[in-house]
């Protein structure tokens, strides 16, 4: 084995250690679940909504996929622990946005967060989002850099590369990575171990490209990572029904490609006005963590609108990485190929 290989499955047994702890707990992503759509309570509409908006802003400021995979791991890290009413997700998932950006993109390339506020249209203040972030921070212990499922998509992908003797360029990693995003933005899939959804992706890409060669390779990965058939084919399915939903034209998704706004010189005075407008939201109180006794109470008391961002209509670009699948397809499982 060569020593870049060893480096990766060095790096591979790391973060297969770490990944439980950067997951939402299961009970508080089963609460949000079950919860019915209502003015108290934060259901998966809502929250997958919030989840395309961030998206959304990752396009506008030209971020990197990590930042959004990131803002969606601390985002559901975050409902998972605390009851969180809808009229406070617009304030929160910007400040989950925030919190991302700072740890993967360059402190020059950063806007302020006014700008963040103006874009996102969230109407809270900065130092509503001051004190979201340190309620956030706490609760997540500061701990913002997670390991997720983008993180094994790329030791996966170049564990691939770097034993496979097929072209390099047939495995796409921005069409992986633009499926990932897609998975993201379905609550379900935060309950799944990030090594098996990364998996589950990698497996389904080279089902397309009928490369007996990488599925053996990823064979030895799934068995190296220690990832049962059972539970590989379980989430397989759903994420292979999810990008065929997501390839399906009536499926409304944020765009690829970074927003563009063209207004007027007396639209945009009144987005300022409108800003500026807004009132300063009440301190927030602490309380309504996630328990055994299910406590009804919410994590703070404030108020923000939802404006959504992720209503504009998807690119062509983005439209070739999703594609429809088989659902009984010729490998339903890594050890069909021996």
């Amino acid at each position: 084995m060569s020593s870049e290989a060893l480096w990766l499955f060095k790096q591979l047994n790391l973060h297969l250690e770490q990944e439980g702890w950067f997951q939402p707990r299961e009970k508080g992503l089963s609460l949000i679940e079950c919860a019915a759509e209502s003015e108290n309570s934060l259901c998966p509409r809502l929250r997958n909504v919030k989840v395309e908006d961030l998206w959304s802003l990752t396009n506008f400021f030209g971020f990197a996929t990590e930042t959004f995979v990131l803002a969606v791991n601390i985002l559901d890290r975050f409902l998972a622990l605390m009851k969180v009413k809808p009229k406070h997700l617009s304030c929160i998932g910007v400040c989950c946005f925030q919190l991302a950006a700072r740890v993967v993109e360059e402190e020059c390339n950063i806007p302020s967060a006014h700008e963040i506020i103006r874009i996102s249209q969230c109407k809270c203040t900065v130092s509503d989002l001051k004190r979201m972030e340190k309620i956030i921070s706490e609760k997540l212990h500061f701990e913002f850099k997670a390991t997720t499922a983008l993180t094994f998509l790329h030791l996966y992908h170049a564990i691939v590369l770097c034993h496979t003797s097929d072209r390099k360029e047939v495995l796409n990693l921005d069409k992986l990575e633009a499926q990932l995003k897609a998975c993201n933005c379905r609550l379900v899939f935060s309950k799944a171990k990030p090594s098996v959804l990364a998996l589950c992706l990698l497996t389904l890409e080279v089902q397309t490209l009928k490369s007996v060669e990488m599925f053996e390779i990823l064979l030895h990965v799934q068995k190296h990572s220690k990832i049962s058939d059972s539970e590989l084919l379980y989430w397989r399915e759903l994420v292979s029904k999810c990008l065929a939903d997501y390839s399906s034209p009536e499926c409304c998704k944020p765009d690829h490609k970074k927003l563009v706004w063209i207004v007027s010189r007396r639209t945009a005075q009144n987005l300022q006005n409108s800003y500026y407008s807004v009132p300063e939201l009440p301190t927030i109180p602490e309380g309504g963590c996630f328990n055994e006794s299910e406590s009804e109470d919410s994590c703070e008391d404030m108020s923000s609108g939802e404006e959504s961002l992720s209503s504009s209509p998807p690119s062509d670009l983005e439209g070739t990485f999703f594609f429809d699948l088989k659902p009984k397809a010729k490998w339903q499982t890594l050890n069909s190929v021996s």
